[in-house]
Order: C-alpha cells, then sequence, then structure tokens
C-alpha cells in the first residue's frame, strides 16, 4: 500500500512536470523574438530545455527597464546632412535604420555606429610618407605644410556635451569662429557625416573627424647617418632637434619618417627613445622577433647605456653615484622632479674634462626614468649647458639643487611656462602654444602621478627617453592623431612630391624658394598661414647630450664623440 501511493505520487508529477514544459514550449517563440527586438542575446541550450517562469519574469522586466533607460537620451539639438527622417510608419514602430544592426530607432532617436576596431601598432607606409615633401633652407630641414585629419572617438568627459562646447573648453588652439567656417566648409565630420551644426549633442561612441592645415616646425638639416643595417637592426646617429617618431607638432620631421621618405625603410621597431634635443645612438628592431627579444634584455636589464654631455660648472673629479628618486610632474611636457614619491633611480657620473667653465660628463644610467640624467644632474647643481627646462631659472634661485624649489607643481609649470613665453621660446617645451589647461592638468597631478608613473616608467626604454604615452606629446591640441591623412583633399592631392628632397641620404639645397610653394601650401582658414615665424637658432635645436654608446651580452653600437665633447672646445659667443 505504502508503495502503490508513492508512485502515484511520482506519476502526478510527471504529469505537472508534463504540462509545465507544453506551455513554456508555446511561450518561448514569443519570449526569443522580444529578446531579437530588444538586442538582447538569444539564451544557451541549457537554459532552452529547462527555464523557470521566474526567470523569465525578470529577464523581460530587466530587458523592459533597459529599454526605458535608453530612450532617456540627450535631446539633440542639431541634424547632420545624412539624417534620415525619422517618421513612424503606420504600424506605430520607430523606422528601421539601415547599417543598425536590426535595431530599430525610435522618432527622435540618433543612430552611432558601433566603434571599428583599433590598429594596435602603427605602421607608416608610402601613402603616409607622400602627404607632403621636405625642403632645406638656411641650414634647416622644413616641411610644406599640408592637410591632415586628427580623428578621434567621443571620451566619457564629453558625452552629453555640445561639439561647441567641447571646442571651447579642451581645443582652445583656434577659435569658435575658425571651428564654425571649417564645419560649413565640411572639414568636421561626426560619424563621417559633415555637419552643419556644432550644437549637436555628443553621445557614446560618436567618432570625429577634424581636417587641419598642419605647419611643422624646423629642425637641423643635418645627414641622418645609418650606422649599422643588417637585416635584424637598425642604427642611426641621430642629430639633435629630430623627434624619433610622429609627436605633438611633429610628423614628417621626425626619424620614423626621414628614414622613410629619403631611404624607403618603413616597418621599423622601436627599441628606445631619445628626447628631441638629444643626440646620438639609436636603435631598431627589423622585425617582431628581434624587437621581443631586445624587449627581454630591456626588462632583465642586460643592456649597458653610455651618455656624455656638457654641464655647467666645475664637476667633481671622483665619481659620482646619484640615486634620488623621480616623479613625473607633468606628462604634457615630460617635466619630472626629485621627491620621495617617486620611482628609484640610479645613475653613475664621471668627469672627463674641464675648460674653466663647464665640464664635459660621462653617464651611466642604470635605470630608465624619464629625464633622469638631466634631473639627476640638476639635482646635483650641474645642469646640462643648454637644457630649457632643468636648466630654467623657473626652479628657483639655485635651479632645483639639492631637490629644494620652494614651489607647487602647479606653481613651478606656470612659471616654465611664463618663462618661455617671456623669452618666446615657448616651442623648446613641445608643448602647444595655448597653455591655459597646465594649472588643470597639475591639480590632477596630485592625485594620479603615482598611478601614471608607474606606467610610464614600466615602458621607457632609455635613461633619457621621451615619454611612452601617446597622450604625452598632444597632438596640438585639434583631436587625437591616428596617424591619417585627408586623401580626399583637393589640396592634399595636388601637392607635388618632385621637390628636391635626399632620396638616397644625401642632401641637396632646395632650388625652390619659399614663396614657390606647392598648391596646398596656402589655406584661408589656417591661423598658422597668416604669421610669419623666425627660424629657430642654433641654440635652440641643440642641447649638449648625446647617447654615445649602446651595448648589449653580443653586440656594441657607438658614434664618433661631438665637437662639443671635446677637451678644447669653447662654446661660441
Amino acid at each position: 500500500m505504502h508503495v502503490s501511493v508513492s508512485f502515484r505520487n511520482l506519476s502526478c508529477v510527471f504529469q505537472i512536470q508534463s504540462e509545465f514544459n507544453r506551455s513554456v514550449s508555446h511561450f518561448l517563440p514569443s519570449y526569443y523574438k522580444l529578446c531579437q527586438y530588444l538586442g538582447f542575446p538569444r539564451c544557451s541550450s541549457k537554459m532552452e530545455q529547462a527555464p523557470t517562469v521566474t526567470e523569465t519574469s525578470a529577464e523581460v522586466n530587466t530587458a523592459e527597464s533597459a529599454e526605458k533607460s535608453t530612450t532617456v537620451a540627450v535631446p539633440e539639438t542639431a541634424k547632420r546632412k545624412n539624417d534620415e527622417s525619422d517618421e513612424p510608419e503606420a504600424s506605430g514602430r520607430g523606422k528601421r535604420r539601415r547599417g543598425a544592426g536590426g535595431k530599430k530607432l525610435r522618432s527622435g532617436e540618433r543612430y552611432v555606429p558601433p566603434p571599428q576596431k583599433r590598429n594596435p601598432g602603427v605602421s607608416f607606409s608610402q601613402e603616409h610618407f607622400d602627404e607632403t615633401s621636405y625642403y632645406f633652407e638656411g641650414g634647416l630641414r622644413k616641411v610644406y605644410p599640408y592637410y591632415f585629419d586628427f580623428k578621434t572617438y567621443c571620451k566619457g568627459r564629453w558625452v552629453g556635451k555640445s561639439l561647441l562646447d567641447v571646442f571651447k573648453s579642451e581645443f582652445r588652439t583656434e577659435s569658435v569662429e575658425y571651428y564654425q567656417k571649417a564645419a560649413k566648409e565640411g572639414r568636421i565630420r561626426l560619424n563621417e557625416a559633415p555637419l552643419e551644426d556644432l550644437s549637436v549633442v555628443l553621445r557614446n561612441n560618436d567618432y570625429m573627424r577634424n581636417t587641419v592645415h598642419r605647419h611643422e616646425p624646423p629642425v637641423v638639416g643635418t645627414h641622418l647617418e645609418v650606422l649599422v643595417d643588417d637585416g635584424e637592426v637598425l642604427v642611426v646617429d641621430k642629430p639633435a632637434s629630430i623627434p624619433v617618431h610622429p609627436c605633438g607638432r611633429f610628423r614628417h620631421n621626425t626619424i620614423i619618417f626621414i628614414l622613410g621618405k629619403e631611404r624607403g625603410i618603413s616597418e621599423l621597431h622601436t627599441v628606445h627613445r631619445l628626447d628631441r634635443l638629444t643626440s646620438g645612438v639609436l636603435l631598431f628592431a627589423r622585425t617582431l622577433e628581434i624587437s621581443k627579444k631586445l624587449d627581454q634584455m630591456v626588462r632583465d636589464r642586460q643592456l649597458e647605456k653610455e651618455y656624455v654631455c656638457r654641464v655647467e660648472g666645475e664637476f667633481p673629479e671622483a665619481e659620482v653615484i646619484c640615486e634620488e628618486p623621480i616623479l613625473v610632474v607633468s606628462f604634457k611636457i615630460g617635466l619630472c622632479r626629485v621627491d620621495p614619491k617617486g620611482k628609484e633611480c640610479r645613475t653613475v657620473f664621471q668627469r672627463l674634462s674641464f675648460n674653466g667653465k663647464t665640464s664635459v660628463v660621462r653617464c651611466l644610467p642604470l635605470t630608465g626614468r624619464t629625464h633622469q640624467i638631466r634631473v639627476h644632474l640638476q639635482y646635483l647643481g650641474f645642469p646640462i649647458l643648454n637644457d630649457p627646462i632643468y636648466g630654467s631659472s623657473a626652479w628657483g634661485p639655485n635651479r632645483g639643487k639639492g631637490g629644494f624649489v620652494g614651489k607647487s607643481n602647479e606653481e613651478l609649470l606656470q612659471a616654465l611656462v611664463e618663462e618661455h613665453r617671456s623669452q618666446e621660446s615657448i616651442h623648446l617645451l613641445d608643448i602647444t602654444d595655448d597653455c591655459t589647461g597646465l594649472t588643470q592638468e597639475a591639480e590632477k597631478c596630485k592625485t594620479s602621478e603615482k598611478i601614471k608613473s608607474d606606467e610610464a616608467s614600466e615602458h621607457v626604454r632609455s635613461g633619457e627617453s621621451c615619454p611612452t604615452k601617446v597622450d604625452s606629446c598632444r597632438a596640438d591640441d585639434k583631436l587625437e592623431n591616428t596617424e591619417t591623412v585627408n586623401y580626399n583633399s583637393t589640396s592634399a592631392k595636388e601637392s607635388p612630391n618632385s621637390l628636391p628632397t635626399a632620396s638616397n641620404g644625401n642632401q641637396t639645397e632646395a632650388t625652390h624658394s619659399a614663396e614657390k610653394t606647392p598648391p596646398g601650401s596656402q589655406d584661408h582658414l589656417c591661423s598658422e598661414c597668416k604669421l610669419v615665424r623666425p627660424d629657430p637658432t642654433k641654440k635652440e635645436l641643440l642641447m649638449y647630450l648625446h647617447a654615445l654608446r649602446y651595448k648589449g651580452p653580443d653586440f656594441e653600437y657607438s658614434t664618433r664623440l661631438p665637437d662639443w665633447a671635446k677637451e678644447d672646445w669653447a662654446e661660441a659667443d
């Protein structure tokens, strides 16, 4: 009797389960359609076999709440030329937008395409090298102005703001009137569509493109000597004043582009970097395999670097070791200072000669912090001759000797900017002419400098390396540089490439004067075209710091000693 009751109860359970499964099977098609309409992913096969009423109800409620939250968007105040009318269909549902991934847009809702996957690396090819050309004048290498596209995705802090407000607050190198005129001429685009009005409100994943007329500062016209090119590595003797890679206002006047334009060398892997004003041994890997191998040597500290510099005053004859920690104050201009909160580092100094006024010093950085040699020499009271940052009087009467400055980071930044601005040498700081954002940056440094300094220090490949973060050299405060040129611009297409350049490494003085500029070198909206800037002096293009030797377990590359490092050298008046 007891057993029969158990089986009867069990049979009842099976019957209830069967009826439940039939009811759920009728519900599933409608549930899947709802998920597809709302853009939700379909459930897994296990979920299909045994869903519960509670789970289904919760998912539907969540989908409904998500739909409601997405419809509460910032109202749009401007239209684009390619916006389609959002008239509701007869069925009452929103019109389906082609390319919207099957999602139906509600009335007034703007479609934002999904972000494209970015190229993790930057590789330059002949199409980039052909954007413009060089000419040589007065011992300087110059670049004809050209049209270029700065591109970026909408940043989180911009969401909900109008594009005009973003230009006003963060891109102040040009006036509001300029941006309005540029928009009317189709130079500012949002999601690849020209804008009629800059009052459009930005949304997440919006993609912006700003076409500018780009001017690059001149650099020294010194021949770029290749020391080694064996198929695995490329070693060059970098002249002072030329950046290693595109950064800030520099693009074609960089080592990467000069090698590509004049020698047809591309797809190089940077092993270490040198400051723009630093000269000497610069090493590139030819292949990814060699790059990884050298990278590992850097991490294992198997590479030795040797520098020479000329400093102010009489440096001690005995060997000097400096182990003061270094902290990054500003990533925008690569400003550092000795600070207990900084990263540990170590530099060995040995005096080579003294001419009565200045000393030549051998430098061995045993760690690779940003501006390590320059900061340590400043701390010791012997700043590098002609150092525009660490030899500045903005550091106080003792110019930072012993780490005593007497100013906050914010005050130091402002004093440094004002000193160079008064001397009309603001370009030596490698920042834009608009320096109003430096105060805000200095304030941010108080809370984020430790995190960022840790990140930057791990990527530095040399004791005198540029910060490796691309953001540390902002591209003229226009929009982020994603290495794309505006090939659709008529002016850009018309720029000839037959002007005198050193295609085989031998320089040819330009026979074309500055007046005979190619088409596209002048632009009616460009404020830079209306200015006449004097050429930089030799003193502004040279800092007395040179990377003399780069040595590994089975290789060693070195250059000749610079003329200014010789014992009998005297500075010209």
